[in-house]
């Protein structure tokens, strides 16, 4: 890496913000995918169950992890999902295959159990549903609609009573299908085919609840060959009656690249700013003064060269699939990827990191056995704890090193929140693999007068990793030495590492 020793710095102004954090950027996504539901967040039996076999413990992570909207059933799956399988008494819901997955679905978790899943949580989880668009289409949406939502006096939500859900679920935000514009998706369409059906079911929808809100497939990923005129067709049908576009986005590793893995998040800045491009071009060639927001629904570190895709045996019921084990490295590039959405709060107000439990998740269960926090648990977790408030704008000068992937890329990748209580988070990434990072950070009309905190994510092993055997080999840990002083905070970040640094009121003590 580069051999230039000057400090990284910013400086930042209550007057030069981005905007305000809508709370369900730090949502997540549950799908019947391997074994996140089964053996994940539902398990009867497991002597930390509920009644309706929810796992106590997986809820108590969960709670931690601070999640707020939850994506379902997919992802893939919902492209061959009949919702009326997953509602009524579960001893009479039918088996079926899975044609995403190639596993066996048993329906013992369905809408009810995931609603009631989601209201455990707490108030701040919200569900964010998602309708079949590749085998079904505008009267199956309604239905689900109608079912889900409406209160009384039909033959759909009277179904939904005698369930035992008298009162409605009230889901306010709706996917319009999933990843259509991929192949491998079932029941794939072209940008024409979609935008037509994703208007056609949008429009039904709203006469039945107007209040909605609603996203439109985008493109599967920046490298996906109709990506921009996937988005410029489908908004050109749907651009009044939806509110949000999707973006899916996973990085790994390749071929040994490390330091193009830790520079990921230039990738996903630069896939939201073309987005943003795009939706701000088609709402100008419709002169519409609507602003279209982006929902970046599924996010994460996924080595999908290193992972079968598909189970061993076709048709089991929750295999494991994709439990990937991440290290203190991938801990730092998810830690990056979150600055990466904060710093774009204003226009990007949903996302949804894939998966929650087991699968690609920051949280690992066994069954019958415990559950455990990943390396990339911490991260998630304190930037939904500390990320609420204002983003700062954060403009980097910091000495930079050379990728194969991105080119010259800057070590330091930060921005900060401003809470409603004037206290302020820096989150700040260094991508230096050897290397600590000097940083100073200059406060202009701000009234945070001491550092609270600074802990980090690191360590010398940068495969170092939490397992069943060893839980807890990796967690955040304080780092000496920062202080506030005449409105400059000085602090070292710790070679390849994630800092949350909260500053607060008060005085500055030695924090040695």
């Amino acid at each position: 890496m580069t051999p230039d020793r000057r400090p990284a710095r910013f400086t930042l102004h209550p007057d030069f913000a981005v905007g305000d954090v809508d709370p369900r950027l730090f949502g997540s996504f549950v799908e019947h995918l391997g074994r996140c539901v089964y053996t994940g967040i539902h398990e009867p039996g497991h002597p930390t169950a509920d009644e309706t076999g929810l796992r106590g413990d997986v809820l108590d992570l969960v709670r931690e992890l601070g999640v707020t909207a939850i994506r379902y059933p997919g992802g893939n799956f919902v492209s061959g999902y009949k919702w009326e399988d997953s509602v009524g008494p579960v001893d009479e819901r039918p088996r079926r295959l899975d044609l995403a997955w190639r596993s066996t679905e048993s329906n013992r978790f369905g809408l009810a159990e995931f609603i009631r899943f989601v209201r455990a949580v707490g108030p701040q989880a919200e569900p964010m549903m998602a309708v079949n668009l590749g085998t079904r289409g505008v009267a199956e949406a309604l239905e689900l609609l109608e079912y889900a939502n409406h209160p009384s006096g039909t033959a759909l939500s009277d179904l939904r009573a005698t369930h035992g859900d008298k009162d409605p679920y009230g889901i306010r935000l709706w996917c319009l299908g999933n990843e259509m514009d991929g192949p491998w998706q079932t029941g794939h369409k072209t940008a024409e085919e979609y935008g037509r059906l994703a208007a056609e079911t949008a429009r039904a929808m709203r006469q039945l609840d107007p209040a909605l809100e609603l996203v439109a497939c985008g493109s599967s990923g920046q490298s996906m060959e109709t990506f921009a005129a996937w988005e410029a067709t489908v908004l050109a049908e749907t651009y009044d009656l939806v509110d949000h576009i999707s973006l899916h986005a996973y990085y790994e590793e390749l071929d040994g690249d490390r330091d193009s893995f830790l520079a990921s998040a230039v990738d996903m800045e630069s896939f939201i700013e073309n987005v943003v491009a795009t939706c701000d071009h088609v709402g100008a060639r419709l002169k519409s003064t609507k602003r279209i927001n982006l929902s970046f629904d599924e996010w994460n570190i996924w080595y999908q060269h290193r992972t079968a895709l598909q189970p061993e045996e076709d048709w089991q019921e929750a295999p494991r699939l994709l439990e990937d084990n991440y290290t203190v490295t991938d801990a730092v590039v998810l830690g990056s990827l979150l600055i990466a959405l904060l710093r774009h709060a204003d226009r990007v107000t949903v996302a949804c990191l894939a998966q929650l439990v087991n699968v690609i998740a920051p949280i690992l269960t066994e069954p019958g056995g415990p559950a455990w926090r990943q390396t990339t648990f911490f991260p998630f977790a304190q930037a939904s704890r500390y990320g609420r408030g204002t983003v700062l704008d954060v403009r980097v000068d910091s000495p930079t090193y050379d990728t194969a992937k991105f080119g010259e890329v800057p070590l330091l990748h930060a921005t900060a929140v401003r809470a409603d209580d004037g206290t302020v988070t820096v989150f700040a990434v260094n991508r230096d693999r050897s290397h600590p990072l000097p940083l100073e950070v200059t406060l202009s009309g701000l009234e945070p007068g001491a550092v609270v905190e600074h802990t980090a994510v690191a360590d010398a092993d940068p495969e170092a990793r939490n397992t069943l055997a060893d839980p807890e080999r990796v967690t955040p840990h304080d780092v000496p030495g920062t202080r506030l002083a005449n409105g400059v905070l000085t602090a070292t970040l710790e070679p390849l590492s994630w800092n949350v640094i909260r500053l607060g009121r008060g005085r500055n003590p030695d924090r040695t």
